[in-house]
């Protein structure tokens, strides 16, 4: 590939500033470099605030939801100032502003939840009472339908400041992402990893997405050897049937698509936020329609659960 022209000019990273978000970029990076023999010099990677970083005090989920962490970046994207963006696949709304797309995904990561306590292996043995803290209203619906006697707190802050929490036993345990935790080289911490029956995970949790302006050729080029396949697949399945229940940060939704050879397998569920209720939904087909199975999924329980228990 002819790289003479890209090499000149220094291609932008725009990412938000946590460890983890730094740690997603420069993996881009290096995986640019690696794919075109290209120099660090070359990038820059420009770290943009978001609403969501600057929300501290209440659940995400009454700020607006998913969007808040994209919606700067996005702008930066738009007018020019970033060449691409790096985004955790989770924080994505299904979507996008004109004029961008999700062109690239790195290899998919581990997609289950860990679970990180000093006083049980597994949250299932936590002692009666016991406090567990997450911002994730999925896994305080999935915490509470498995354990109704556990105390479950809202605990914001990036994931240093999680921990630390857990460290000063403000909680007795918290679930994190695996992915997360192995991208900062913490897999160390993890007590156990959570079985996805139970805590089936976020709508694309694991996966590294790359956002682009749709009519930028150039940077599509260089993006295009680092792109996996299968973790596109399995994506589009799941953001699809979270697109037809219209997803938000206010509902517990779960969904996990996994390739088998040339078919896709694919599970979803949504629960009431005090764990009471679930419904479910499994779906398969082959790898060529991914997109319909997540829609005819996610129809079929969004008609299942009905309006009013996803208002709720």
């Amino acid at each position: 590939m002819e790289m003479s022209s890209l090499q000149k000019k220094l291609i932008k990273i725009g990412t938000r500033g946590s460890a983890l978000a730094l740690a997603q970029a420069h993996e881009t990076r290096q995986r640019m470099m690696d794919a075109h023999g290209l120099p660090e010099e070359a990038f820059e990677v420009v770290v943009i605030k978001t609403t969501g970083d600057k929300i501290q005090d209440r659940p995400l989920s009454e700020a607006g939801g998913k969007g808040l962490f994209t919606k700067e970046i996005e702008e930066a994207l738009l007018d020019g100032t970033i060449d691409l963006a790096v985004h955790s696949t989770k924080d994505m709304p299904t979507v996008l502003p004109e004029g961008l797309a999700l062109t690239t995904y790195l290899p998919r990561e581990d997609v289950r939840d860990a679970f990180l306590s000093p006083k049980a292996a597994r949250v299932e043995d936590l002692p009666q009472g016991a406090v567990v803290g997450s911002s994730s209203l999925r896994r305080q619906a999935q915490i509470k339908r498995l354990r109704p006697d556990i105390e479950v707190v809202m605990y914001r802050g990036n994931l240093q400041t999680r921990l630390r929490k857990l460290e000063e036993g403000v909680v007795d345990g918290t679930f994190l992402a695996c992915a997360g935790l192995h991208r900062l080289g913490l897999e160390h911490l993890i007590t156990s990893r959570a079985d996805t029956e139970q805590f089936l995970p976020a709508v694309g949790q694991g996966a590294i997405c790359i956002e682009v302006r749709e009519n930028d050729a150039e940077i599509a080029k260089m993006l295009a050897p680092i792109h996996d396949a299968e973790t596109e697949t399995r994506v589009t399945v799941e953001r699809a049937f979270l697109a037809e229940m219209d997803g938000s940060c206010r509902t517990p939704i779960g969904g996990l698509a996994v390739v088998e050879g040339e078919r896709i397998l694919f599970r979803g569920e949504v629960i009431k936020p005090d764990g009471s209720q679930t419904h479910r939904v499994e779906r398969e087909g082959p790898i060529s329609e991914a997109r319909s199975i997540g829609e005819a999924a996610g129809k079929e329980l969004y008609a299942k659960a009905g309006p009013d228990f996803l208002e709720s």
